[in-house]
């Protein structure tokens, strides 16, 4: 693994957030001076093959990166926070209904934040 790919992965597993790429090239322009865009996007998608990261893709959104652990996401659809949450593993019910064995899944839950429904 490069330097960069490293560090990269060091930035997203010690974050409590889900950065974007341009979050962690700002970011990882701080201690690396020289690094440019397309080196944290290459990088980016080669810790996503080798499934050391995942990519969150949400319409309207810049993609953003996560760690790689069960947990399941709710999405703001007013202002777009993205945060963590842990719902029951749903693997065997969705095995169950689909007659078959699953990789994995990922689920998203859309819902209003708490701030944004204050702000309504």
């Amino acid at each position: 693994m490069t330097k960069y790919a490293e560090q990269i992965l060091t930035l997203i597993h010690e974050s409590d957030g889900h950065m974007t790429a341009e979050q962690i090239f700002l970011e990882l322009k701080k201690t690396e001076p020289k690094v440019v865009q397309a080196t944290i996007y290459n990088n980016l998608n080669t810790l996503c093959q080798k499934g050391l990261i995942r990519r969150m893709s949400i319409e309207g959104s810049p993609d953003r990166y996560d760690k790689i652990r069960k947990h399941d996401h709710l999405v703001c659809l007013r202002c777009g926070a993205l945060s963590d949450i842990n719902f029951q593993d749903l693997t065997v019910s969705l095995e169950d209904q689909l007659g078959e064995g699953i990789i994995s899944y990922d689920l998203k839950v859309f819902y209003l934040c708490p701030t944004c429904r204050k702000n309504k």
